[in-house]
């Protein structure tokens, strides 16, 4: 019996081994192999017209020459350093906008009745089922000096004059958050749906008002769906290019189009590869701080 129970269990382990090296083959064939490749090519630099390789052999001797060129030029130019920072802005502004307009939303829609629930989430992803660039566009056309927008306030005696909204940092973060708003409503839900509204109640009759039960109670609860929704929104926006392209101006250049601009119209892969190398690592730095909030929040409700 001890001999059937070991091998059923050798049996099962196998089994979940099987079942977990699928995903995360398919996760290292996405993800970690094309970052390789990029790291790679950062420490390379372009031939005429292809990349060098870092190995050579010759006379039975293996020679790897790490070009640190690229980095040092990152380091000495201030475009790239103003780049960054202002992907980081707009990114952090987007994310901050899409939690403040996304938090009622979702809360509302957990607190809703459940026959209702489905079709809240439906209008919540019916713009996923247009496409990217043509909602993009409607803004664009939105944001025009003759568009709706602008001749709407002048018929209503708001203006005299068209507003210059399009090409400017308002209409880059109106498009940002229109479209990463439903990133941040669908993991807050998520979460505020399955939260236990007797805690609401016994706060209640506590005597607690309702805006401190939602600060003291509701927010703690659903922190995992802001970190959730905040890293969903965060780490796309910073290297957001289509958006800024159609709706950014000259004030709101972000790491997207340097990197299209090094890729592409300068064709110098190995400067592209480090630009990218460097923004991963600045990504990294917000998901170990949520990271690291949420452990703790985790921990904190185990005990």
């Amino acid at each position: 019996m001890l001999a059937n129970l070991f091998q059923r269990m050798r049996g099962l382990i196998s089994g979940k081994r099987l079942v977990i090296s699928i995903p995360m083959i398919w996760l290292f064939t996405l993800a970690a192999a094309p970052l390789l490749i990029a790291l790679d090519f950062s420490f390379s630099q372009m031939d005429i017209a292809s990349v060098a390789s870092l190995t050579q052999w010759a006379d039975n001797t293996l020679t790897i020459k790490l070009n640190l060129g690229n980095y040092l030029f990152l380091g000495d130019d201030p475009l790239y350093f103003k780049t960054y920072l202002s992907s980081l802005k707009f990114a952090g502004t987007t994310t901050l906008w899409c939690l403040v307009l996304g938090y009622p939303f979702a809360y509302f829609m957990a607190r809703a009745r459940a026959h209702l629930r489905p079709m809240l989430l439906m209008l919540v992803m019916l713009p996923f089922w247009t496409s990217f660039l043509l909602r993009i566009y409607a803004w664009k056309t939105l944001l025009i000096s003759n568009g709706l927008v602008n001749n709407a306030l002048m018929a209503l005696g708001i203006i005299d004059a068209p507003l210059q909204m399009l090409n400017t940092p308002f209409s880059l973060t109106i498009g940002m958050v229109y479209a990463y708003l439903p990133f941040m409503i669908l993991p807050l839900y998520a979460n505020l749906v399955k939260m236990d509204t007797r805690l609401i109640e016994a706060a209640a009759d506590l005597g607690a008002s309702p805006w401190k039960t939602f600060w003291l109670i509701t927010v703690p609860l659903s922190k995992r769906g802001i970190i959730a929704g905040s890293l969903l929104v965060f780490i796309p926006a910073v290297g957001e290019y289509v958006i800024p392209e159609l709706l950014g101006g000259p004030e709101t250049i972000m790491i997207g189009r340097v990197l299209w601009d090094e890729f592409f119209s300068n064709n110098d892969w190995p400067m592209a590869s480090a630009v990218t190398i460097v923004m991963i690592l600045l990504i990294l730095v917000p998901m170990a701080i949520f990271n690291k909030y949420s452990d703790g929040g985790q921990e904190g409700e185990k005990t």
